[in-house]
């Protein structure tokens, strides 16, 4: 029975618009030119002519090359069966499934669209790449979500898996689409709420992000730092207290200390393990305060962070962001960083050297925004480490250039396995 199983199922092979029978065919007929080629060439090696000779050596060249052809157009044919969304040459698919998959182990921790610039240059030198995301957003369609339905924020979840994806598809766009019309939906993007029903579906947050990482087909994975609902907490300079991410850079004063509620949220287990097993970790960019503290205020992130032996990298902004860092200068950054959490939280920054455009600058401006001050110095003297490039991307908004500090980052993995800090 089992026999007879498998001989059904050798024959599917041969049904018709499987795109694999032609290229057979070719493969058998190549195979058999080049057997008739060898086994004429060696039963009258002897005694043959150079006519004759020249016929058997052509047989052998030719069933070569439809041995070789049809295998491969039989292979890609498979593939394409079998990734039917994926398009580009074979070797191209094979690199990004072998290669990458056997590369560096890279965590990042952040959260907002910095962190999503960087993911989308990282995902080109490794699949390995774990994103640890702050899930404590409460305004704009997260926030609603989080309200309406009790999850934790799905928003910048969301982005980081489409900065992931393994390439720009309609799936990719239909994810980030935010619909626009005067209805219940309005201001809601589609992945937000995709997530929010696959949570539903499975009852369980984690679980709906990885079978959203599926449906993208995602290079990496991007794990929420605590699968509570934590909120955002800011003390300002003024005494007040704010709660609420969206309300804390509203208040107006600068933030003398930020934290969570609750203290003691714990960490989703599997961005634990992942830091520990890191070959590199990368803090950012993003909002300081928002995005990036938040993840080490949860206790096992932080420890582990601190705990593990391998080169801990923070990417420093650009600008600066209003109500959160104005007037902050790179080392600014890393105090603020290093008092929340610990000072071996970090060895070394990455900061931008690089002009902005003219053009940009007055319009940041306006927004109380300014490039953030590159005080290489004053970082040194802090017992960290620095390192200077022109990062500049300037379209619309000035973002980092994903593919020099993906190559920064990869250069640091090179020196790391080197043995030279």
């Amino acid at each position: 029975m089992i026999r007879n199983y498998k001989f059904r199922t050798f024959f599917k092979w041969l049904y018709p618009g499987m795109r694999v029978k032609r290229w057979g065919f070719l493969s058998l007929l190549g195979l058999i030119l080049m057997v008739v080629g060898v086994g004429g060439v060696m039963a009258y090696r002897g005694g043959l002519t150079k006519p004759v000779i020249f016929v058997y050596y052509a047989n052998i060249l030719l069933g070569i090359t439809l041995l070789v052809l049809g295998f491969k157009n039989m292979l890609v044919s498979v593939v394409s069966l079998i990734l039917p969304h994926r398009d580009g040459n074979l070797i191209d698919i094979l690199y990004q499934k072998r290669f990458l998959e056997h590369g560096p182990k890279i965590v990042v921790i952040g959260g907002g669209t910095g962190l999503s610039v960087l993911l989308h240059g990282v995902k080109e030198y490794t699949s390995n790449i774990t994103a640890v995301v702050t899930v404590a957003d409460d305004g704009g369609s997260s926030g609603r979500l989080r309200q309406q339905f009790d999850i934790v924020a799905p928003g910048d979840i969301r982005n980081c898996l489409v900065a992931l994806a393994n390439e720009e598809t309609m799936m990719n766009q239909l994810f980030q689409y935010r619909f626009k019309q005067d209805t219940e939906f309005s201001g809601h993007s589609f992945g937000n709420l995709f997530i929010t029903a696959m949570t539903q579906v499975t009852g369980d947050f984690e679980k709906a992000v990885k079978e959203s990482s599926k449906v993208l087909s995602i290079r990496g994975r991007v794990l929420p730092s605590t699968l509570e609902k934590v909120v955002l907490a800011a003390e300002h300079a003024d005494g007040r207290l704010t709660e609420g991410e969206a309300q804390i850079p509203k208040a107006g004063s600068p933030i003398k200390k930020i934290f969570i509620r609750p203290h003691n949220a714990s960490a989703a287990p599997d961005a634990v393990r992942a830091i520990l097993e890191a070959e590199l970790i990368i803090l950012g960019p993003g909002s300081l305060y928002t995005s990036i503290i938040p993840n080490l205020l949860i206790k096992d992130i932080r420890e582990a962070v601190v705990a593990s032996q391998v080169s801990k990298i923070y990417v420093c902004n650009i600008m600066t962001q209003p109500g959160e860092t104005d007037g902050f200068r790179a080392s600014d950054h890393i105090k603020e960083l290093v008092r929340h959490t610990h000072p071996h939280i970090l060895d070394a920054c990455i900061v931008n050297v690089g002009g902005v455009p003219v053009s940009l600058l007055g319009k940041y401006k306006k927004e109380s925004s300014i490039p953030v001050e590159a005080d290489t110095q004053a970082i040194k003297s802090l017992g960290y480490g620095v390192i200077e490039e022109d990062l500049v991307s300037a379209t619309d908004h000035v973002r980092h250039d994903a593919g020099k500090l993906a190559k920064i980052i990869a250069d640091l993995l090179n020196l790391q396995r080197a043995g030279r800090p």
